[in-house]
């Protein structure tokens, strides 16, 4: 691979001399970092991605190649990708080509040879900022362009435009999982758990949700700010409490602020495989996959009760709205157990759509 040196700028003017890996090109993006040592995969397809340059904190990525079944989505939606080092002679089984050629079919910046351990320690100090990849160190105006840029249209970019059904017509529970950027791996651990799953559109209203007559929707993972589209958040007040209803990630954050809560911006946020999360109920800790930036804030609930916190933080990470058969929580459910009937989560969710039937 022949090195072509480029620059990762932070909006402070600190700057990283790397080498360029992937598509060609300048791009700017909210800098974050993801602790996973594993799931890159995951990572760079995950649509909660989309408008931001992810530093991977684990040294070593692209190992096992890229892998096409484990794809979250059918497209990359990171601005960009920053690695310590990359492996350009993966060794798996199951590959089906290299990170650097899937980044250059994606169209996705990546720098690799950046010291990754500095930057974090950046992120985890000064928190979250924007940064830009060019070729050449910036000057005093592109700096202060990079200072001011903000994700916009997050949801819409990544939104569900069609109706899709997943599973068996013959399973035993049939949900509407309310798509803001979901993926994956949720709509197949629901089929998993013996699920009819059927996916429908970022901007559908609650009569279409309420007219599927499903046993319960789930509410799915996705981008950026909670509060960016107002008709969704005024679409979901008024499903929940008609239906069972359980929020994961973004759904968790957008069911609180429909409900009356507030959210704010993280100081680096949750990204990666190992967030440890606390059961307030069973007191049991869990170890957990999360990919957000923003969190609801508690002394704001006004109609739900706290039930799992961030051991690290101390910050909420799911909600019990117990006079509304719903419940949310900020994690992916298979953190608490794999598989039905071990999982306390989907159990849950269960026992409130069997209530109901």
């Amino acid at each position: 691979m022949k090195k072509k040196k480029v620059y990762l700028t932070l909006q402070d003017g600190r700057s990283f001399q790397g080498y360029r890996f992937g598509a060609e090109g300048d791009v700017t993006g909210e800098l974050v970092f993801s602790t996973g040592m594993v799931g890159y995969i995951e990572t760079l397809t995950d649509p909660a991605n989309y408008g931001q340059i992810v530093v991977q904190t684990f040294p070593l990525i692209g190992n096992y190649g890229m892998i096409t079944a484990d794809k979250e989505s059918k497209k990359a939606w990171v601005s960009a990708y920053v690695v310590r080092e990359i492996c350009d002679a993966p060794s798996n089984f199951r590959t089906d080509g290299t990170l650097e050629d899937f980044l250059k079919e994606e169209g996705i910046v990546g720098i690799y040879g950046v010291d990754t351990r500095e930057l974090t320690k950046i992120l985890r100090e000064s928190g979250t900022m924007n940064a830009r990849i060019s070729d050449k160190p910036l000057s005093e105006s592109a700096l202060q362009a990079v200072s001011g840029y903000k994700i916009e249209n997050a949801i819409k970019t990544v939104a569900r435009t069609k109706k899709e059904t997943f599973g068996s017509e013959t399973a035993k529970y049939t949900v509407a999982l309310w798509d803001f950027g979901s993926k994956k791996s949720t709509i197949e651990n629901f089929v998993s758990q013996d699920c009819r799953v059927i996916a429908m559109p970022t901007f559908s209203t609650a009569e279409e949700i309420l007219a599927l007559n499903v046993d319960g929707v789930v509410l799915s993972d996705g981008p950026a700010d909670p509060t960016e589209e107002a008709s969704i958040l005024t679409e979901v007040k008024k499903v929940i409490g008609k239906v069972p209803v359980m929020g994961i990630g973004l759904g968790h954050q957008i069911a609180a602020v429909a409900l009356g809560a507030e959210v704010k911006k993280q100081k680096y946020g949750h990204r990666g495989s190992n967030q440890p999360v606390k059961s307030i109920d069973s007191g049991k800790v869990y170890i957990s996959a999360q990919n957000h930036g923003f969190e609801v804030l508690a002394d704001s609930i006004q109609c739900g009760r706290v039930n799992f916190v961030n051991v690290n933080d101390g910050s909420c990470e799911g909600i019990d709205y117990d006079g509304l058969n719903a419940f949310t929580v900020q994690f992916m459910p298979e953190a608490c157990g794999i598989g039905y009937p071990e999982n306390p989560l989907y159990n849950k969710f269960f026992a409130l759509m069997n209530k109901e039937n």
